[in-house]
């Protein structure tokens, strides 16, 4: 068996119950997208599929600290699995880097690695969080954690810290703003970009006619 069918193996396995928009089938969505966009860009392209395979192998959100969140669990996961398959240092070590410095944190976050993997599947995971399946996700989440769908009363929290973004608990339809709509202009690579402004604009529509139907004028 190859590595990277060891490693569909293993996420498959270790995800095998988890919430519905960071399982086996985000991991999937990510994986397919990472190799769609590495066709035009110059990459390891081994790193790229480990790095979307393993990218939320344990997300912070589901494994819950002091700081809203442990984000040192999927880099370690990450790690002990790619060292038990006896791959080099400088691979592990790349994927790990990738691991940590893909996730979106409150948009302020200041990434302490760059390379041309991260851009790919930095890209790949942010698709997947906007369009018709990131509106899906972010309900599906929302309903996970028991949030109300919307309230006017509460407005969107822009400019959150990293601190703030992992601890908020606001209203469903709030995270639209705080995330899914700035991921357009974060996009690293043209054809990240390029799939993003078709799914920016999907849900541009779904907020006008969520509004309509919320004042009951469709």
């Amino acid at each position: 068996m190859s590595l990277i069918d060891k490693t569909i193996s293993f996420v498959r396995e270790k995800l095998e119950n988890a919430e519905g928009g960071h399982d086996w089938f985000h991991i999937e969505r990510v994986y397919r997208n990472s190799i769609l966009i590495a066709q035009t860009e110059e990459c390891n392209l081994t790193i790229v599929k480990l790095a979307a395979l393993l990218h939320d192998i344990a997300d912070s959100k589901f494994h819950p600290d002091a700081s809203g969140g442990d984000e040192t669990i999927g880099p370690k996961t990450a790690r002990v699995f790619l060292e038990n398959e006896n791959i080099d240092e400088e691979t592990i070590q790349h994927v790990v880097n990738i691991i940590e410095n893909i996730s979106f944190k409150g948009g302020n976050f200041e990434k302490s690695f760059h390379s041309k993997e991260l851009e790919i599947v930095q890209d790949a995971d942010r698709l997947d969080a906007i369009g018709a399946i990131g509106i899906a996700r972010c309900f599906n989440y929302g309903g996970f954690k028991n949030r109300v769908l919307y309230n006017p009363d509460i407005a969107p929290k822009l400019n959150m810290t990293k601190e703030e973004y992992k601890k908020s608990e606001a209203p469903t339809l709030n995270h639209f703003y705080e995330k899914l709509l700035l991921l357009k202009d974060k996009m690293n690579t043209e054809t990240g970009k390029k799939i993003a402004l078709e799914r920016h604009k999907f849900m541009e529509n779904f907020l006008s006619q969520f509004y309509a139907e919320w004042e009951g004028e469709k």
